[in-house]
């Protein structure tokens, strides 16, 4: 009796429940992680205030206030805003940056990002547009890279990179 009563109220729900609404959400849920790679993200709507750690990668596109650690490789995204000490393995910026960054291997400041800080990695890829200031010091251990360590501005522009290095 108790299954015959059930039955009815299942095909009810069934017949009331929109079916294609939770294949969509479900399939743009994949969709979503797949063309993140499986980040971890924290979108444009999203405030935080304290100290983030994370494991792998990490895309943050809101604000944060405190600092950030991992060993793990992490994005800001255009409409990020983030205040405080950020030290990863990896970095690229797009947007804004107020506090130092401490990068174990590579950082990439993109054209229309704004860094106010300090900044320490051993690879530094700056592209044109970008607003960085603050003092830079590029820890790489290869020999070509020391003779411009001691003057980070050259870096800071391609063009004269190449006349610096064609004159070495």
């Amino acid at each position: 009796m108790g299954d015959g009563s059930v039955n009815p109220v299942n095909d009810e729900i069934n017949r009331f429940a929109p079916r294609e609404q939770p294949r969509t959400s479900t399939s743009d849920y994949q969709k979503t992680m797949a063309d993140h790679g499986g980040k971890d993200i924290l979108s444009s709507d999203v405030e935080i205030k304290g100290s983030i750690k994370f494991q792998k990668e990490l895309l943050i596109d809101g604000k944060v206030e405190g600092e950030i650690n991992s060993d793990g490789v992490l994005t800001i995204g255009e409409n990020a805003d983030i205040r405080g000490e950020i030290k990863t393995k990896s970095i690229t910026v797009y947007g804004k940056v107020q506090g130092n960054i401490t990068v174990g291997e590579r950082c990439e400041l993109k054209s229309k990002c704004t860094l106010q800080g300090d900044l320490k990695a051993a690879r530094l890829v700056i592209e044109e547009g970008a607003t960085f200031v603050g003092k830079s010091e590029v820890t790489s251990g290869m020999a070509a890279a020391k003779p411009a360590a001691p003057r980070p501005e050259v870096v800071r522009n391609e063009e004269p990179v190449k006349a610096f290095a064609s004159r070495a």
